[in-house]
Formats: structure tokens, sequence, C-alpha cells
């Protein structure tokens, strides 16, 4: 699968762009993911079809509370460990305008990140025939609504292609690829702070420690535990293991190839870069709520 082909909201028409405007209400942000776009063009009709099976994952209030934990979780055991920066524009050296920006960046990933993390979770144990909704949850809200979560709306994540990062970042890029395992290039969330140098290159130098401590490796561990928690308790099972993809008329070389993909975004370095995210949206204060009201 050719993952840097992709159907970009511009160019998606009929169902596809039914099905991108979906995906953006659901998960709150204002831009499709690239891994959906990079689905929509390898395989639209699996995209249609897992959507249709995910989609009601999306809109209950266990949700909304797996949301608010995924964060907490993560921000608590670091804050334990401690003090993390918070950053004001004069002490990034970037404008007020350029804050607001970035900042606004962040409140989109922060947003974004725990709905990955629970879809790559849920298709990798899938995909590979493991157990989804085996525990399905008996409480009230497993089934009740999706509640209004008060947060303010974020802003389209821009980015900086790879290969026009600036030769001053050499040093900060390196750092980054040997933290997360990078062979080569970088995850939206740098290319996104990369547009702002002076940033990237405070935060990374405040932030490094962090990401190579243990207590960021807990963090780690508890994220992608309550990814797991949410996608045992289903309480609508999504059918997406093999056999029902062969179902719908998917060959075996399509199936492998999707089993290939959820494995490297379930197992790869996207397992410290979604935990990351959360860190970085903290320091400039655009995390969300971490608790349900």
């Amino acid at each position: 699968m050719d993952v840097s082909k992709q159907v970009y909201e511009s160019e998606a028409t009929g169902w596809q762009r039914g099905l991108y405007d979906d995906l953006k209400t659901t998960f709150r942000a204002p831009v499709v993911n690239w891994f959906f776009r990079a689905l929509m063009a390898n395989q639209p009709e699996f995209l249609r079809y897992a959507w249709g099976q995910l989609k009601p994952a999306f809109e209950t209030r266990s949700f909304a509370r797996y949301e608010v934990e995924y964060r907490d979780t993560i921000l608590a055991v670091l804050e334990d460990d401690r003090a993390l920066p918070h950053y004001t524009p004069s002490a990034v050296g970037i404008s007020p305008a350029e804050f607001r920006e970035v900042r606004g960046q962040l409140v989109t990933l922060d947003t974004v990140v725990p709905r990955l993390a629970f879809v790559f979770e849920v298709l990798d144990r899938a995909l590979s025939e493991d157990p989804v909704g085996e525990s399905p949850a008996e409480d009230w809200e497993a089934t009740a609504p999706f509640p209004e979560l008060n947060r303010e709306t974020g802003r389209s994540v821009t980015m900086i292609p790879y290969e026009d990062v600036p030769d001053s970042l050499a040093a900060t890029v390196g750092s980054i690829q040997d933290v997360h395992g990078f062979d080569s290039g970088l995850p939206t969330i740098y290319r996104s702070l990369a547009q702002w140098p002076s940033l990237l290159d405070t935060m990374w130098a405040d932030l490094e420690s962090v990401l190579e401590s243990t207590a960021f490796e807990a963090a780690c561990v508890a994220s992608w535990s309550n990814a797991a928690e949410q996608v045992s308790s289903l309480p609508y099972t999504p059918r997406l293991a093999p056999d029902d993809l062969r179902d719908v008329g998917l060959a075996d070389d399509d199936i492998s190839a999707l089993q290939d993909l959820a494995e490297q975004f379930r197992h790869g370095p996207v397992e410290t870069v979604l935990p990351a995210v959360t860190l970085y949206a903290a320091t400039l204060g655009a995390t969300g709520p971490r608790r349900l009201g």
C-alpha cells in the first residue's frame, strides 16, 4: 500500500466528500487526517465499509469519558514526575499571532489523537483476529449519547514538507527521530511545529528529557491501555475481522496490506508520538477537558 497516495478534501466528490465531512464532524476537527486520506486513495471501499462499522463507537458517552481520561492519564503521570513548562510567545521567540496559530493547531491535534489511538487499536486487533468488544460495558454511559464538551474550536493543521525543514533544525530533527524511532521523515506534530523553528528548538530543549523519562514510558503504556479497554468494552462490535472483509469482497492481498498497515500504526513509532502530542498541547494550554462533567 502506497501511503504517500492520498485523496485530498478538494478532490473528494460524491460519497467520498460526504464521508470526509462525517469524519471531520465525528473527529471534531477542521481537517481529515492523512491516515484516512491514504485509505481513501488505496482502499476506498474498505474505508467506506470500515467507517460504517466504526462510527457508532464514537457516539457514546463512554467514548467521551475515554477521550478525557486518555488526556488526563498522560498528563497526570507526567505532572507527578516533574513540573511541565508552559510557554508564552516571548519565551519561544514568536509573535502573539503566530502563537495563536500554533496553539490552535495543537487544539486540533489534541482533539484528534485519542480518536486515532482508538482507531489504530481497534483495527489492529480486528484485523489480527483478536477480540473486539469481548467485554461489553453494561452501564448507562455505554450507550448514552456523546455529550457536549466545552472546548474551543481548533485550526486547520498546516505542515512544512520534511525536505524543507530549515537546516538550523538539523540537530533537533535528528534527536526527534532517535527518540521516537524514525529512520527518516517526521510525523505531523513535528512538521507543524517546525514552521516556527525557535518554538520547536525551545520545546525540544525542554521536553527531550521528558520524552526519554520512565514517566513518559509509563504514560504511553497507560494511554494505550485506555484505548484497549475502550475497544474491549464496546457495546456495538464492529465486524472488521478478515472473514468479515472477505464477505464484503476484499481480496486476501488487500487484507494482508491492511493488516500490515494496522500493525505499523499500532506498534511503530506512533506508540510514543500520539502521547507526545498531548504533552506538547499542554505546554501551550491547548488541551481539552480532563474530566467529564
